[in-house]
C-alpha cells in the first residue's frame, strides 16, 4: 500500500466545477433527435409546456461544451460538495487483488445520493422562470427526496408520484419528502386520467417509473404555473451530473493516477453519464483509446443488454415525445420483487448512442449477487451503499478479481451513488434469505417490445 495516496481526497471549495460539461459537444455523432409520434423533429418551443425554458434549451443543445453554473446553485453545492474520491484499501486487501480501486462517493447529503446535483439546478430554473411548482416521479425515492430538498430551498411547491411498490416498501423516504413539504402520491393513482385508466385495467398494478412519469407530466401540463422535472435519462440531467466526473477527474489528476476502467450503475443514466463524462471525452477524442467504460444494470431490468435500440416513448401513458434509446418497451414493468432500484424501461439517449457505437460495455447482474457485494463493501469500507450503487460495486469487485487472476495492476474507478439507509427492507430480505432473483424471459420482453412505435 502506498502511503502517498490518502483514503479520501477532498478538493478544496474553490475547486468545485464552475461550469457543467456537455459531452455531446465532443461526440463524433450526436444522439438521434427527439421526435413526435408522427416523425416530426421536436423543437425547443415544443418542450415549453413540459419543461422550463432554459432546461428545454439544455435538453436540445448539443453544441455548447460548457454551461456556467449559476452562482445561486454554486452556493448550495458548497454545502455538500466537493464530494470525496476514496481509495478502497480494505476492499483491495480482502480481495487479494493487485488492482487499485477508487470510488467517487455522492452520499454526503440528506437525499443520500447524487440526485441533488440536478435537482438543485432544475428547481433553480423553475424559480427563475417564476413558476409556482413542479411535478415529478420517483422510484426508490432518492430523486424525490433530492427534489423535495431543492424545491423547499427555492420556495416551490412539489408533487411527487412515487412508484407504488416503492411507496409501500420505503415509507421513510415518503416521510423525508413530506418533511420538505412535498405532496407524495402512490402511482398509479386515481388523481390522473392515466392512473385511473391503468388501475381500471389492473387494480393491483404495482407501478413503474413509466407510469409515474405519465401521471406527473399530465398534472404538469394541465396545471397553471407548473412544469415537469425528471431525475435521470434526459440530456439536461447528464449535463448537471457532469459535476461528479469533473471532480473525480480533477482529484485523480492531483493524485497522479488515471483509471483503466470506469464503472457505473445504469438505470436511466444520470450517475453513469455524470461520472464518465470527462473520461469518455478522452476516449472519444483519442487521448485514451484503451479506456474501458462499463455500465452495470440489473438482470431484472436489462435495457442495455437485452433491450432494443429504437425510438420509444419515455413514459407508459405515451404523453411524451419519442427518444431513440435502448429500451424494453414503455409498457415494461419490472418484477415487484426487484428491490435494487434502476427500474426504468429505457436508457439515456446519450449513453445509448455511445453504447451502440462501441464506446461502452454493459453487463447485467442479479440482485442477490448485488446485495452480497453491498454487504462485503459495507463491512470493509464502513459505508452502507444504496442498492443502485451496489451494482457498480459488484462490477468493480468482479473486475478486481479478474486482475487477481491475470496479475494486472489496473486502476478501477466506480461511482458510489449514495447510501442505503432507506433500503433496510431489502437488506433484511437479503440477510434472512427471502430475497429472490427474477430475470424476465424472452417472451416477457417480446411482449413489451412488440408495442414499440413504428417510426
Amino acid at each position: 500500500m502506498s502511503t502517498k495516496i490518502p483514503h479520501r481526497l477532498y478538493l478544496s471549495e474553490d475547486e468545485i466545477p464552475q461550469a457543467w460539461y456537455n459531452l455531446r459537444a465532443d461526440m463524433k455523432e450526436q444522439p438521434d433527435p427527439m421526435i413526435t409520434p408522427n416523425g416530426d423533429l421536436v423543437k425547443e418551443e415544443d418542450l415549453y409546456p413540459v419543461f422550463c425554458k432554459k432546461l428545454a434549451h439544455q435538453e436540445l443543445d448539443g453544441e455548447t461544451r460548457y454551461t456556467p453554473i449559476p452562482e445561486e446553485i454554486q452556493e448550495v453545492y458548497k454545502v455538500y460538495r466537493p464530494s470525496p474520491l476514496c481509495r478502497a484499501y480494505n476492499l483491495e486487501r480482502a480481495l487479494g487483488t493487485p488492482a487499485k480501486i477508487y470510488y467517487k462517493f455522492e452520499g454526503n447529503n440528506t437525499s443520500g445520493s447524487h440526485k441533488l446535483n440536478s435537482a438543485l439546478a432544475q428547481a433553480y430554473y423553475a424559480k427563475e422562470e417564476g413558476l409556482k411548482g413542479v411535478t415529478t416521479e420517483t422510484g426508490a425515492g432518492q430523486w424525490g427526496t433530492a427534489l423535495a430538498e431543492s424545491t423547499s430551498y427555492f420556495g416551490l411547491d412539489l408533487i411527487v408520484y412515487m412508484v407504488k411498490v416503492s411507496y409501500e416498501q420505503k415509507p421513510f423516504r415518503k416521510a423525508v419528502m413530506e418533511t420538505f413539504d412535498a405532496r407524495v402520491i402512490a402511482s398509479p393513482s386515481d388523481t390522473t386520467n392515466v392512473g385511473r385508466a391503468i388501475l381500471a385495467a389492473d387494480p393491483n398494478n404495482s407501478g413503474s417509473l413509466g407510469v409515474a412519469i405519465s401521471e406527473a407530466v399530465e398534472v404538469a401540463v394541465t396545471t397553471e404555473g407548473y412544469r415537469y422535472v425528471l431525475g435521470s435519462v434526459l440530456n439536461q440531467v447528464l449535463l448537471h451530473q457532469s459535476v461528479i466526473g469533473l471532480e473525480a477527474y480533477a482529484a485523480m489528476e492531483k493524485l497522479g493516477v488515471y483509471p483503466d476502467v470506469v464503472i457505473g450503475c445504469a438505470g436511466g443514466g444520470s450517475n453513469l453519464g455524470g461520472l464518465i463524462a470527462p473520461f469518455m471525452r478522452d476516449k472519444i477524442t483519442g487521448k485514451t483509446p484503451d479506456l474501458r467504460i462499463v455500465a452495470v444494470e440489473p438482470a431484472s431490468c436489462p435495457s442495455f443488454t437485452r433491450g432494443k435500440y429504437a425510438y420509444d416513448f419515455c413514459d407508459t401513458g405515451k404523453m411524451t415525445p419519442l427518444a431513440k434509446m435502448y429500451t424494453l418497451g414503455c409498457g415494461f414493468k419490472p418484477s415487484a420483487n426487484h428491490a435494487g432500484g434502476l427500474r426504468y424501461h429505457g436508457m439515456s439517449p446519450i449513453l445509448s448512442k455511445l453504447y451502440h457505437d462501441g464506446y461502452m460495455e454493459a453487463i447485467a447482474v442479479e440482485q442477490t449477487a448485488v446485495f452480497e457485494a453491498a454487504k462485503q463493501f459495507a463491512q470493509l469500507e464502513t459505508i452502507l451503499p444504496a442498492p443502485e450503487s451496489a451494482h457498480a460495486i459488484k462490477g468493480a469487485i468482479d473486475e478486481a478479481l479478474r486482475c487477481k487472476e491475470t496479475g494486472e495492476d489496473k486502476t478501477i474507478l466506480f461511482g458510489l451513488t449514495g447510501t442505503g439507509y432507506f433500503d433496510m427492507t431489502a437488506y433484511a430480505q437479503f440477510n434472512d434469505g427471502t430475497m429472490s432473483d427474477y430475470i424476465p424471459t424472452d417472451a416477457d420482453l417480446a411482449a413489451s417490445l412488440a408495442d414499440l412505435p413504428q417510426v
